[in-house]
């Protein structure tokens, strides 16, 4: 009997010590598992950052990826001694849907804190205070209303959404009197409101402040200081269990928010204006239009181009100043991208040198003009040229895609190809299954190329094309 008890003993104590181990074995994985969650990216050399399409976050410009987000989740995986890898989602559910499905280690977009997604996110890395403001003109002659009780009486126009029912809220809180007008045309997004205020077309929109801000280094005349919503927290994410990931993105925000290349980010997106002033003619009395006509001259006989085309190129890009960089990194005379620049054949530490500039410009141009031979017609092929200079190919071969699948010529480019480029910031026509290069702000290349034909005019008609 006591031998039994003795082996009854020895088996509950077993029992007792596996079931130990056991226990201690589960929380050793599940801390493995939590730490491996880093480890492994680091492992790999890479992270997966999800975001979106937009001006603020991440679009394609000139066949370089931008867009603020992507340069803080550039200086992330830097931190990380990893690659980045962007995968683009279509709205916030779909960046959620996303993270949970481990297509992606991190969303890199402003997801408002909310108790809604507390249960499976851990909201970490770059955070703001976001609200709505109000999107107005501001002048000498204009002077922007200060408070939200000014805007009983006047007329506001938004998208439906967020913004509309904040208007609705607000008109009830004040007792009515606001004019409200929704816009439901499709076609038409929050930037090109903005774009109509600025221009006088409409008198009020309504936008985040991140978004108003950015416009206000396009548009100088703007003022988005009336604030007509409550503080909301919104921040980057990572899924519940990736605590080691979450670690790091909020170390590398706390130390990077006063490094150079955090503070370069921020002001080249939200400060450094995009808007360029034009000087005149240098000299209509002896027939120049700038001091690097020689070389305008030189190299557009290289192209089979009117020189003054390409002055009127160079004026638009630059205005005629060599030492100019573009809020994108854009240099020189004619404005090209580093990695167009050296891809042409410049020396490095040549960019703000003229002829250098010109020389690589018209290179550049030939080998976009090949890329569009699909364009039969000399004439309109120089239209798509000028918007590829601005845009990119990728977004000109989009905006052909879309032309040509909505009933329009996509070999023709004004009222044809031009429209839609217009349209390449709205997600409707960004997302469609023929565009390859994602959201663009089209208006800049829509006026570009305008604007060059517009001055090339002006100079054919007061500048002699053999002087």
């Amino acid at each position: 009997m006591a031998n039994q008890r003795s082996l009854l003993l020895l088996i509950l104590s077993i029992t007792l010590l596996f079931s130990i181990i056991s226990c201690e074995n589960k929380r050793g994985d599940e801390k493995s598992i939590a730490f491996s969650e880093l480890e492994q990216i680091k492992d790999s050399g890479v992270i997966t950052v999800l975001t979106m399409y937009g001006s603020t976050s991440y679009f394609i410009y000139r066949g370089q990826d931008m867009g603020f987000q992507y340069e803080l989740s550039e200086q992330f995986a830097k931190s990380l001694g990893v690659k980045l890898h962007i995968k683009v989602a279509q709205n916030i559910p779909d960046l959620i849907e996303k993270l949970l499905n481990k297509e992606g280690d991190m969303i890199a977009y402003y997801i408002p804190i909310t108790k809604e997604w507390k249960d499976s996110l851990l909201y970490c890395g770059e955070e703001i205070i976001t609200h709505q403001v109000i999107v107005q003109r501001s002048s000498a002659t204009i002077r922007p209303l200060r408070d939200v009780t000014e805007l009983i009486g006047k007329d506001i126009y938004v998208k439906p959404g967020k913004y509309y029912d904040r208007l609705v809220n607000l008109n009830d809180e004040l007792g009515g009197g606001i004019l409200i007008h929704k816009v439901t045309n499709d076609s038409i997004t929050t930037e090109d409101l903005i774009t109509q205020v600025a221009e006088g077309k409409i008198p009020f929109t309504v936008a985040d402040n991140d978004l108003a801000q950015l416009n206000t280094t396009y548009y100088p005349n703007l003022n988005v200081k009336l604030s007509i919503s409550f503080d909301q927290r919104a921040s980057w994410a990572v899924r519940k269990d990736c605590k080691h990931l979450a670690e790091a993105a909020n170390k590398w925000h706390d130390e990077n928010m006063t490094s150079p290349a955090y503070t370069a980010s921020n002001k080249r997106y939200f400060e450094i204006s995009k808007a360029i002033t034009h000087p005149t003619i240098l000299s209509l009395r002896e027939k120049k239009i700038s001091h690097y006509d020689t070389l305008f001259k030189k190299y557009a006989k290289e192209i089979d181009w009117d020189w003054r085309l390409l002055a009127s190129l160079a004026y638009t890009e630059s205005n005629f100043d060599t030492t100019v960089v573009s809020w994108a990194g854009a240099r020189g005379l004619m404005q090209l991208m580093p990695r167009t620049a050296y891809a042409m054949g410049m020396p490095a530490g040549m960019e703000h040198n003229p002829e250098e500039s010109v020389k690589a410009a018209a290179k550049y141009i030939a080998s976009v003009n090949r890329s569009l031979r699909m364009i039969p017609d000399k004439k309109e092929r120089t239209y798509f040229i000028l918007a590829a200079y601005n845009a990119g190919l990728g977004h000109i071969y989009d905006a052909i895609a879309l032309a040509n699948k909505y009933g329009k010529n996509g070999s023709k480019w004004y009222d044809n190809a031009e429209n839609f480029i217009l349209l390449k910031s709205n997600e409707e026509y960004y997302t469609d299954s023929v565009c390859r290069n994602g959201y663009f702000r089209g208006v800049e290349t829509y006026n570009f190329v305008r604007n060059i034909m517009n001055r090339y005019d002006i100079y054919k008609q007061k500048i002699p094309a053999d002087k």
